[in-house]
């Protein structure tokens, strides 16, 4: 059995990540768990770039833990999840784009965010009892009501800005991650395949059983809570998008009635990223101690992000023709601009560097099987 290149490890948890795999290639016990044995298989070293290629190819469901014969307390001390997570929160770091926000947002990203939200939250309140104070507190659901407590076009650049910023953000931190720890081309079947493994969540499921928790009974309820943040947030995409073209298109003007899309989809959206998070915080306490991995925080961080973002929309919305709309917009709009200020700093990037990963396994396992069906078929002409 080869040994891990320490040269091309960077970081302690690289090289420790590395150390396990090289372990777990010599048993294979667990290749039918998930993604990541299989893709281990394929090495017979593991650089920095293909230990953090496997962190991120983990859906840290658990199974490997209880079903491994190393496992602590034997002197291989082999405990696959802890080390994959611990380095896949210090790939959010290592990734991020620029460089100087790395260590701000990785060690204080909650707080960051909620000094952000509450920052712009009041920039906007002192911005409305600066022009007209009287439209904090009006009630009103008539178009256009929303922009009275800033212009439409204010808000556009303000907040356009913010997610530019992130989006770009977002692009160059894949860019630097792909360049690192992925070989080969993007094909339109790796493609399709990492986009049907992420929307089913296929190896968030211990090869079939479920995820851990404390009594060592599998279930797919963190499956589940996946699902509904998940989705989610596509649907709140979804009706920030259809509203974009209501306004431009229709020449419509927030705030729409309850059986538009923008609000059908903004509700179900709305109670998707609050039960998701909810869920998912629950399951975590409900964990095996163990598998309880010690982080830095940005995964509360974004789940706790995500649940303000729904708790104060679906609140704006049942009350926004009461006179507490425009305080609760401006608490809404704090929160989304925090959001977008910190999507690329945080847990949030779990998700584009996971299905990264899964395009990298998709096009690396047809490679090996189309190697494979090559072998079977020469031995068969031989």
């Amino acid at each position: 059995m080869n040994a891990p290149n320490l040269a091309e490890l960077a970081t302690s948890s690289q090289s420790e990540v590395a150390r396990q795999m090289s372990i777990c290639n010599a048993c294979r016990y667990c290749e039918g768990l998930c993604a990541v044995f299989p893709a281990m298989e394929l090495r017979r070293v593991f650089s920095g770039g293909d230990t953090d290629y496997l962190a991120n190819l983990c859906h840290n469901c658990g199974a490997c833990y209880y079903d491994c014969q190393y496992a602590p307390p034997h002197d291989f001390k082999v405990d696959v999840p802890n080390a994959m997570a611990r380095l896949r929160e210090e790939t959010y770091e290592r990734y991020a784009w620029p460089a100087f926000a790395r260590p701000l947002f990785q060690r204080n990203g909650l707080w960051v965010a909620l000094a952000l939200a509450v920052s712009v939250a009041l920039f906007l309140i002192g911005f409305v009892v600066a022009s007209d104070p009287a439209s904090l507190f009006a009630a009103g659901t008539e178009p256009g009501a929303f922009y009275r407590i800033m212009p439409h076009n204010a808000m556009v650049a303000l907040f356009g800005s913010v997610f530019l910023f992130g989006l770009f953000a977002i692009f160059m931190s894949l860019r630097s991650f792909w360049m690192a720890s992925a070989t080969g081309p993007v094909t339109l079947r790796g493609l399709w395949e990492a986009t049907r493994a992420a929307a089913t969540m296929r190896y968030l499921d211990g090869g079939g059983m479920g995820c851990m928790n404390e009594s060592e009974k599998p279930t797919d309820r963190r499956r589940l809570w996946h699902h509904f943040t998940f989705y989610g947030f596509l649907l709140c995409f979804a009706s920030t998008s259809t509203g974009t073209l209501f306004h431009y298109g229709l020449d419509w003007q927030a705030p729409y009635p309850w059986w538009t899309p923008v609000k059908v989809f903004g509700v179900l959206g709305g109670i998707g990223i609050v039960v998701g998070p909810i869920g998912l915080m629950m399951s975590r306490k409900q964990r095996d101690p163990e598998l309880r991995e010690s982080t830095t925080g940005l995964g509360a961080a974004f789940l706790w992000m995500l649940l303000l973002l729904g708790v104060t929309g679906l609140i704006l919305t049942g009350l926004r023709h009461t006179s507490a709309m425009g305080l609760l917009l401006a608490i809404h709009l704090g929160v989304v601009f925090a959001f977008f200020a910190t999507m690329p700093y945080g847990k949030f990037m779990h998700g584009f560097y996971r299905f990264l990963a899964l395009v990298k396994y998709a096009h690396e396992t047809g490679l090996s099987h189309g190697a494979e069906k090559s072998g079977d078929a020469a031995a068969q002409r031989g």
